[in-house]
């Protein structure tokens, strides 16, 4: 089953009328999409996601609203050019669920899990880009440990780098799961290879380059009095999100709603585990 982490809060802060244009920055699977769009009726929403695989299940999962939808392709950089595409130059608010959809999680295909044989893909958009295959069996030892350091947070991301080059030629998600195990064994709830799978999906995808994007393009495409809605999972994303939105403040140009993040209730978590790291902020630009 799919779920729309937070999607009550974000509605709730996004202040969306029927009337109004918003932009689903990161559609996925349409959850937040089709609770926006349901809202709407002369307004208008635009749903764009990097991966085309999920803006096709978001499309036919938002079917009942298509007369309310723009469907776009793209990542966080092409933001500004894909609203005018849609007929549209401002927006009265924005949504980014920065998490990884859980279609792209749990389907082999893709690459991302370590609990399931697959090619070590990982990209989102799989038409561009170095793929985490090419990444562990052609960059050097102390690139994959910066990487696994810097992005995993992994502390032992040394050690990991080391059992990587080691092993090469890496060719599958299970492969990768199982060395990483061996060189690392468990010291927690988390499976050893949960940070450095994250870290590698998070370099291919250019994910931390694409949020500064998003934060830099994001504010300018909303309309005076716009909101944006920033649903992080990581310390990292969190505290990209933090500081914009206080400089942005600082600089008089926008308040931010939320003094502190806005995090899952006990219900949520409990109906949706993955949902548990999600924190949600909120910054409404001034005239």
């Amino acid at each position: 089953m799919h779920f729309a982490v937070m999607a009550a809060e974000a509605i709730e802060w996004l202040a969306v009328r029927p009337e109004g244009i918003y932009l689903d920055a990161t559609a996925g699977l349409g959850g937040h999409t089709g609770e926006i769009a349901r809202r709407l009726t002369t307004g208008r929403v635009i749903a764009n996601d990097r991966d085309g695989q999920s803006l096709e299940m978001a499309r036919q999962n938002t079917a009942a609203w298509a007369d309310r939808i723009c469907y776009c392709q793209g990542v966080f950089s092409q933001l500004a050019a894909a609203l005018p595409a849609c007929g549209v130059g401002q927006v009265d608010g924005l949504l980014a669920d920065l998490g990884v959809s859980r279609y792209q999680l749990t389907e082999p295909d893709r690459g991302f899990s370590f609990m399931a044989e697959g090619p070590l893909d990982m990209r989102m958009d799989q038409s561009t880009g170095i793929t985490a295959e090419d990444l562990v069996n052609q960059y050097a030892e102390k690139a994959i440990a910066d990487l696994i350091y810097q992005l995993g947070e992994e502390r032992r991301a040394r050690k990991i780098a080391r059992a990587i080059v080691r092993a090469r030629p890496i060719r599958s998600t299970l492969h990768l799961a199982g060395l990483v195990e061996r060189a690392v064994p468990r010291t927690s709830h988390l499976h050893p290879a949960t940070r450095t799978f994250m870290a590698l999906r998070m370099f291919v995808n250019d994910e931390q380059g694409e949020l500064d994007r998003l934060l830099e393009i994001g504010p300018e495409l909303l309309l005076s009095g716009g909101r944006m809605v920033a649903i992080s999972f990581t310390s990292l994303e969190d505290r990209k999100v933090k500081q914009r939105f206080r400089a942005l403040s600082l600089e008089g140009r926008a308040t931010v709603l939320t003094k502190r993040p806005l995090t899952p209730t006990d219900e949520e978590t409990a109906l949706n585990p993955a949902s548990r790291s999600a924190k949600l902020r909120v910054l409404q630009m001034h005239g």
